[in-house]
């Protein structure tokens, strides 16, 4: 059987239309990420959920953004309302690690409910306070010390519920003044300073199965972006130690240059795993699955570790669970 194509991308719509079947058939991505676009309601989720793994032929892995506050791709009035995890954690307090892990176990069981196995989430990034307002309130803590318990709770929530997380942005984005959805990040912070702090935040998370790249250069080590940075990519790898399989954050995003199938082939070449690009026509989603090329042996054998990750939820009481967060005070849940 041939190898994958290195991507995972995004849909245009709540229905797989047949252009879009046939381009999934045709360029086998990995796998598929879905935005507030494609979600109307439980059924017609799980219904396309259903669709895009006929059509890939295999058990591809759906991803998601659902860290809840503003990135949160399924909401109410048929999911639950959730405030943005660095509010949750803080208003929880001294049980912010419990609070986490209900509220992870809480939204995998939403999500595998309609046929999604795969969270962009946790953000391990640091909350400073130059933070931009695009990324601060998504974080969980100021210090490594804070954020690696909240960030392993929510993994493990996840986990428990039969869903991937993702743990992003490596190497750190929490000292990135601007927004990468719009611009380039420039971190000038010296050599020490990120390996005491916003790598430490992310050592210890280094066993989980997937992680996802910052668009931020960091001049201390490299001029280019670290998603296309084969010195970044040996940072992630070698100082950090993840393992793991390695996405690239969204190559829609204009913190990047270049078209995105250029985009794409500097991201694999630089040693990320899979490019995903999540916004986009059909053309370019088609030029970047063929810039990105099929998964490398090396990238192969990580997703196959990655799925083997992929077990079914520990039955758990859902009920109960959301009793329980309840009562750990107010701000955790809509």
């Amino acid at each position: 059987m041939s190898a994958p194509s290195a991507a995972v991308l995004g849909l245009a719509g709540p229905r797989l239309e047949p252009e879009e079947r046939a381009v999934l058939r045709a360029l086998d991505p990995w796998g598929v990420i879905l935005f507030a676009r494609n979600v109307e309601n439980p059924a017609q989720l799980t219904r396309l959920t259903g669709e895009l793994r006929a059509a890939l032929g295999r058990d591809a892995p759906v991803f998601v953004d659902q860290e809840g506050g503003r990135v949160a791709r399924l909401r109410p009035p048929h999911w639950r309302g959730w405030p943005a995890p660095l509010d949750a954690a803080l208003a929880a307090g001294a049980h912010a690690c419990r609070a986490l892990w209900l509220r992870a176990r809480l939204i995998a069981a939403e999500l595998a409910a309609v046929g999604i196995d795969v969270n962009c989430a946790p953000c391990a990034d640091l909350a400073l306070p130059e933070t931009h307002p695009f990324l601060r309130d998504r974080c969980l803590g100021s210090t490594p010390e804070e954020v690696v318990p909240r960030a392993l709770a929510l993994a493990e929530g996840l986990l428990a519920g039969g869903v991937l997380p993702v743990i992003k942005h490596l190497p750190g984005h929490g000292r990135a003044t601007a927004d990468s959805h719009h611009a380039l990040p420039v971190v000038a912070a010296p050599e020490e300073v990120l390996r005491a702090t916003d790598f430490a935040a992310f050592r210890p998370l280094a066993h989980l199965p997937v992680a996802m790249t910052a668009h931020v250069v960091f001049p201390a080590f490299d001029s280019e972006p670290a998603t296309c940075s084969p010195a970044m990519i040996g940072v992630i790898r070698q100082e950090i130690g993840f393992a793991g399989l390695l996405v690239s954050d969204d190559l829609g995003m204009d913190a990047l240059s270049g078209t995105p199938a250029q985009r794409a082939a500097r991201a694999i070449a630089a040693g990320c795993d899979v490019a995903l690009f999540g916004n986009g026509d059909l053309a370019d989603r088609v030029a970047v699955a063929e810039a990105a090329g099929p998964m490398t042996a090396l990238a192969q054998a990580r997703a196959v570790a990655v799925l083997a990750n992929r077990r079914p939820a520990v039955p758990a009481d859902t009920q109960a669970l959301a009793a329980e967060l309840a009562g750990l005070g107010p701000g955790q849940a809509a």
